[in-house]
Protein backbone atom coordinates (compact mmCIF):
# COMPACT_ATOMS: atom_id res chain seq x y z
CA UNK A 1 0.00 0.00 0.00
CA UNK A 2 0.81 3.43 -0.79
CA UNK A 3 2.06 5.62 1.98
CA UNK A 4 0.54 8.88 1.82
CA UNK A 5 2.92 11.54 1.63
CA UNK A 6 1.88 15.19 4.26
CA UNK A 7 0.68 18.19 3.05
CA UNK A 8 3.41 21.30 2.95
CA UNK A 9 2.67 23.96 5.64
CA UNK A 10 1.97 27.72 4.99
CA UNK A 11 2.98 30.50 7.33
CA UNK A 12 0.71 33.13 7.44
CA UNK A 13 -0.16 35.92 9.81
CA UNK A 14 -4.30 37.42 10.77
CA UNK A 15 -5.17 40.64 11.83
CA UNK A 16 -7.45 40.40 14.04
CA UNK A 17 -8.81 43.44 15.46
CA UNK A 18 -5.26 45.03 14.99
CA UNK A 19 -3.48 42.15 16.98
CA UNK A 20 -1.32 39.97 14.25
CA UNK A 21 -1.61 36.02 14.69
CA UNK A 22 0.41 34.48 13.27
CA UNK A 23 -0.28 30.61 12.14
CA UNK A 24 0.93 27.85 10.72
CA UNK A 25 -1.50 25.43 8.18
CA UNK A 26 -1.31 22.11 6.37
CA UNK A 27 -4.17 20.12 4.87
CA UNK A 28 -6.77 20.19 2.20
CA UNK A 29 -8.56 22.66 2.69
CA UNK A 30 -12.28 21.25 2.39
CA UNK A 31 -10.86 18.37 4.65
CA UNK A 32 -12.03 18.19 8.80
CA UNK A 33 -10.48 20.80 10.42
CA UNK A 34 -8.38 20.46 13.58
CA UNK A 35 -7.70 24.14 15.76
CA UNK A 36 -4.18 23.66 17.71
CA UNK A 37 -4.00 25.38 20.77
CA UNK A 38 -0.66 25.79 22.35
CA UNK A 39 -0.12 26.12 26.08
CA UNK A 40 2.76 27.81 28.20
CA UNK A 41 5.52 28.52 27.19
CA UNK A 42 5.64 27.19 23.78
CA UNK A 43 3.79 28.23 20.49
CA UNK A 44 2.33 26.89 17.58
CA UNK A 45 5.79 24.99 16.82
CA UNK A 46 4.87 22.44 19.80
CA UNK A 47 2.34 20.91 17.12
CA UNK A 48 5.66 20.65 14.54
CA UNK A 49 5.82 16.75 14.56
CA UNK A 50 1.98 16.39 14.27
CA UNK A 51 1.12 18.19 11.72
CA UNK A 52 2.78 15.81 9.19
CA UNK A 53 1.05 13.17 10.21
CA UNK A 54 -2.32 14.25 10.04
CA UNK A 55 -1.75 16.66 7.43
CA UNK A 56 -2.87 13.95 4.44
CA UNK A 57 -6.36 13.94 6.15
CA UNK A 58 -7.08 17.00 7.93
CA UNK A 59 -6.94 20.48 7.55
CA UNK A 60 -4.77 21.89 10.44
CA UNK A 61 -4.54 25.37 11.84
CA UNK A 62 -2.31 26.22 14.64
CA UNK A 63 -2.42 29.82 16.16
CA UNK A 64 0.50 30.99 18.28
CA UNK A 65 -1.34 33.03 21.15
CA UNK A 66 -1.17 36.68 21.65
CA UNK A 67 2.02 37.36 23.35
CA UNK A 68 3.55 33.91 22.50
CA UNK A 69 5.90 32.85 19.65
CA UNK A 70 5.59 34.42 16.01
CA UNK A 71 2.02 36.46 17.09
CA UNK A 72 2.07 39.90 18.38
CA UNK A 73 3.28 40.61 21.65
CA UNK A 74 1.27 44.00 22.43
CA UNK A 75 2.18 46.06 25.57
CA UNK A 76 0.51 45.43 28.64
CA UNK A 77 -0.38 49.22 28.57
CA UNK A 78 -2.87 48.44 25.47
CA UNK A 79 -3.79 44.91 25.60
CA UNK A 80 -4.97 42.90 29.08
CA UNK A 81 -3.54 39.88 29.16
CA UNK A 82 -5.66 37.56 30.03
CA UNK A 83 -7.52 33.86 29.54
CA UNK A 84 -10.76 35.79 28.30
CA UNK A 85 -8.91 37.98 25.72
CA UNK A 86 -6.65 35.52 24.44
CA UNK A 87 -10.15 33.56 23.93
CA UNK A 88 -12.18 36.68 21.94
CA UNK A 89 -8.67 37.07 19.97
CA UNK A 90 -8.92 33.13 18.83
CA UNK A 91 -12.73 33.07 18.40
CA UNK A 92 -12.20 36.27 16.23
CA UNK A 93 -9.48 34.62 14.54
CA UNK A 94 -11.33 31.75 13.60
CA UNK A 95 -14.21 33.58 12.45
CA UNK A 96 -11.41 35.51 10.08
CA UNK A 97 -10.59 32.36 8.73
CA UNK A 98 -13.88 30.90 7.71
CA UNK A 99 -13.80 28.05 10.72
CA UNK A 100 -16.97 27.24 10.53
CA UNK A 101 -16.89 23.85 12.07
CA UNK A 102 -14.04 22.26 13.87
CA UNK A 103 -12.48 20.14 16.10
CA UNK A 104 -10.42 21.65 18.83
CA UNK A 105 -7.28 20.15 19.89
CA UNK A 106 -6.26 21.75 23.83
CA UNK A 107 -2.79 21.46 25.49
CA UNK A 108 -2.07 23.23 28.78
CA UNK A 109 -2.92 27.00 28.73
CA UNK A 110 -4.82 26.09 24.99
CA UNK A 111 -7.30 23.87 26.90
CA UNK A 112 -9.18 27.55 28.58
CA UNK A 113 -8.93 28.81 25.62
CA UNK A 114 -10.76 25.96 23.69
CA UNK A 115 -13.19 25.21 26.22
CA UNK A 116 -14.21 28.76 26.12
CA UNK A 117 -14.82 28.74 22.54
CA UNK A 118 -16.94 25.22 23.00
CA UNK A 119 -18.97 26.22 25.90
CA UNK A 120 -19.69 29.51 23.95
CA UNK A 121 -20.36 28.06 20.07
CA UNK A 122 -21.30 24.32 20.86
CA UNK A 123 -22.20 23.98 17.47
CA UNK A 124 -19.24 25.11 16.21
CA UNK A 125 -16.90 22.84 17.90
CA UNK A 126 -17.08 19.00 16.11
CA UNK A 127 -14.98 17.17 18.75
CA UNK A 128 -12.19 17.66 21.63
CA UNK A 129 -9.21 16.16 21.71
CA UNK A 130 -7.31 17.39 25.28
CA UNK A 131 -3.63 16.76 25.73
CA UNK A 132 -2.91 17.45 29.04
CA UNK A 133 -5.68 20.18 29.34
CA UNK A 134 -7.29 20.54 32.60
CA UNK A 135 -11.03 21.16 33.75
CA UNK A 136 -10.92 19.47 37.20
CA UNK A 137 -9.60 21.10 40.33
CA UNK A 138 -8.15 17.01 40.75
CA UNK A 139 -6.26 17.41 37.87
CA UNK A 140 -4.04 20.11 39.81
CA UNK A 141 -1.18 19.61 41.47
CA UNK A 142 0.76 20.92 44.12
CA UNK A 143 2.79 22.00 41.48
CA UNK A 144 0.26 25.04 41.21
CA UNK A 145 0.74 25.50 45.13
CA UNK A 146 3.09 28.82 44.34
CA UNK A 147 0.44 30.34 41.88
CA UNK A 148 -2.44 29.46 44.12
CA UNK A 149 -0.46 31.85 46.59
CA UNK A 150 -0.45 34.55 44.39
CA UNK A 151 -4.26 33.87 43.48
CA UNK A 152 -4.84 34.20 47.00
CA UNK A 153 -2.85 37.15 47.58
CA UNK A 154 -1.42 39.07 44.97
CA UNK A 155 1.16 40.61 46.44
CA UNK A 156 4.54 42.01 44.16
CA UNK A 157 6.04 39.41 47.12
CA UNK A 158 4.56 36.54 45.39
CA UNK A 159 4.40 37.29 41.97
CA UNK A 160 8.20 37.92 42.19
CA UNK A 161 8.21 34.50 43.36
CA UNK A 162 6.72 32.94 40.22
CA UNK A 163 9.96 33.85 38.23
CA UNK A 164 11.57 31.03 38.88
CA UNK A 165 8.77 29.17 36.46
CA UNK A 166 10.24 31.72 32.94
CA UNK A 167 13.95 30.36 34.37
CA UNK A 168 15.78 28.55 31.08
CA UNK A 169 16.42 25.56 33.09
CA UNK A 170 12.71 25.48 34.89
CA UNK A 171 11.57 25.10 31.06
CA UNK A 172 13.85 22.58 30.01
CA UNK A 173 12.61 20.56 33.19
CA UNK A 174 9.01 21.04 32.04
CA UNK A 175 10.14 19.09 28.57
CA UNK A 176 12.28 16.68 30.72
CA UNK A 177 10.41 15.89 33.81
CA UNK A 178 8.77 12.30 33.61
CA UNK A 179 10.35 10.99 29.95
CA UNK A 180 11.72 7.91 29.95
CA UNK A 181 14.70 8.62 27.91
CA UNK A 182 15.47 12.20 27.91
CA UNK A 183 17.79 12.19 24.64
CA UNK A 184 14.76 11.58 22.95
CA UNK A 185 13.58 15.18 23.75
CA UNK A 186 14.80 17.96 20.84
CA UNK A 187 16.10 20.93 22.13
CA UNK A 188 14.74 22.90 19.43
CA UNK A 189 11.33 23.01 21.76
CA UNK A 190 12.66 24.49 24.97
CA UNK A 191 15.27 26.05 23.09
CA UNK A 192 13.07 28.47 21.22
CA UNK A 193 10.40 28.87 24.37
CA UNK A 194 13.34 30.11 26.05
CA UNK A 195 13.90 32.77 23.31
CA UNK A 196 10.34 33.68 23.56
CA UNK A 197 10.29 34.10 27.10
CA UNK A 198 13.50 36.11 27.07
CA UNK A 199 12.13 38.68 25.60
CA UNK A 200 11.47 42.10 26.93
CA UNK A 201 8.02 42.25 28.29
CA UNK A 202 7.68 38.76 28.07
CA UNK A 203 8.47 37.90 31.87
CA UNK A 204 5.37 40.61 32.99
CA UNK A 205 3.10 39.39 30.71
CA UNK A 206 3.61 35.82 31.87
CA UNK A 207 3.49 36.42 35.42
CA UNK A 208 0.22 38.41 34.18
CA UNK A 209 -1.14 35.12 32.74
CA UNK A 210 -0.16 32.79 35.85
CA UNK A 211 -2.23 35.83 38.30
CA UNK A 212 -5.33 35.00 35.96
CA UNK A 213 -5.55 31.72 35.82
CA UNK A 214 -7.50 31.22 38.62
CA UNK A 215 -10.59 32.61 36.22
CA UNK A 216 -10.12 29.43 34.26
CA UNK A 217 -10.49 27.48 37.67
CA UNK A 218 -13.63 29.42 38.38
CA UNK A 219 -15.11 28.23 34.97
CA UNK A 220 -14.23 24.92 35.75
CA UNK A 221 -17.79 24.30 36.50
CA UNK A 222 -19.43 26.35 33.50
CA UNK A 223 -16.86 24.08 31.09
CA UNK A 224 -18.34 20.70 33.26
CA UNK A 225 -21.75 21.97 32.55
CA UNK A 226 -21.30 22.12 28.71
CA UNK A 227 -19.81 18.66 28.43
CA UNK A 228 -22.16 16.92 30.48
CA UNK A 229 -24.98 18.77 28.45
CA UNK A 230 -23.63 18.48 24.76
CA UNK A 231 -21.43 15.98 25.34
CA UNK A 232 -18.56 16.27 22.71
CA UNK A 233 -16.89 13.51 21.14
CA UNK A 234 -13.82 13.58 23.48
CA UNK A 235 -10.37 12.13 23.56
CA UNK A 236 -8.17 12.77 26.29
CA UNK A 237 -4.50 11.87 25.51
CA UNK A 238 -2.21 12.64 28.49
CA UNK A 239 0.98 12.45 28.92
CA UNK A 240 0.69 10.52 32.21
CA UNK A 241 4.07 11.84 34.10
CA UNK A 242 3.00 15.42 34.21
CA UNK A 243 3.94 17.22 37.04
CA UNK A 244 1.00 19.68 36.61
CA UNK A 245 -1.86 18.00 35.53
CA UNK A 246 -2.30 15.09 36.79
CA UNK A 247 -3.95 11.80 35.40
CA UNK A 248 -7.10 12.18 37.83
CA UNK A 249 -7.75 15.73 35.52
CA UNK A 250 -8.05 12.97 32.49
CA UNK A 251 -9.66 10.36 34.49
CA UNK A 252 -12.09 13.12 35.34
CA UNK A 253 -14.05 14.16 32.23
CA UNK A 254 -15.52 10.68 31.67
CA UNK A 255 -18.06 11.87 34.97
CA UNK A 256 -19.73 14.47 32.17
CA UNK A 257 -18.68 12.41 29.00
CA UNK A 258 -19.00 8.74 29.80
CA UNK A 259 -18.26 7.84 26.15
CA UNK A 260 -15.14 9.99 26.09
CA UNK A 261 -12.16 8.22 25.27
CA UNK A 262 -8.83 8.68 28.03
CA UNK A 263 -5.03 7.37 26.86
CA UNK A 264 -1.79 7.63 28.99
CA UNK A 265 1.09 7.81 27.14
CA UNK A 266 4.52 6.82 29.26
CA UNK A 267 6.05 10.98 29.13
CA UNK A 268 5.27 13.85 30.72
CA UNK A 269 4.10 17.35 29.84
CA UNK A 270 5.46 17.66 26.71
CA UNK A 271 4.01 14.46 24.98
CA UNK A 272 4.42 15.54 21.93
CA UNK A 273 8.04 16.02 21.81
CA UNK A 274 8.19 12.14 22.38
CA UNK A 275 5.30 10.69 21.50
CA UNK A 276 3.67 12.13 18.34
CA UNK A 277 3.23 9.54 16.13
CA UNK A 278 1.29 7.75 19.12
CA UNK A 279 -0.76 10.25 19.61
CA UNK A 280 -1.62 10.84 15.73
CA UNK A 281 -2.64 7.68 15.70
CA UNK A 282 -5.18 7.95 18.33
CA UNK A 283 -6.84 11.01 16.59
CA UNK A 284 -6.92 9.09 13.47
CA UNK A 285 -8.73 6.41 15.32
CA UNK A 286 -10.91 8.81 17.31
CA UNK A 287 -11.65 11.54 14.52
CA UNK A 288 -13.69 9.41 12.06
CA UNK A 289 -16.06 8.06 14.61
CA UNK A 290 -17.52 11.86 14.87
Amino acid sequence: MKERSSSPVTFRKANVDGVNVFYREAGPENAQTILLLHGFPTAGHMFRDLIPQLSHQFRLVAPDLPGFGQSDMPARSAFNYTFENLAKVIDRFTELLGLDRFAIYVFDYGAPVGFRLASRHPDRVTAIISQNGNAYEEGLSDGWNPIRTYWQEPSQVNREALRKFLAPETTLWQYTHGVADVTSVSPDGYSLDNFYLARHGADEIQLDLFGDYKTNVALYPTFQSYFRTRKPPFLAAWGKNDPFFLPAGAEAFKREIPGAIVRFFETGHFALETHAAEIAAAIRDFLPRT
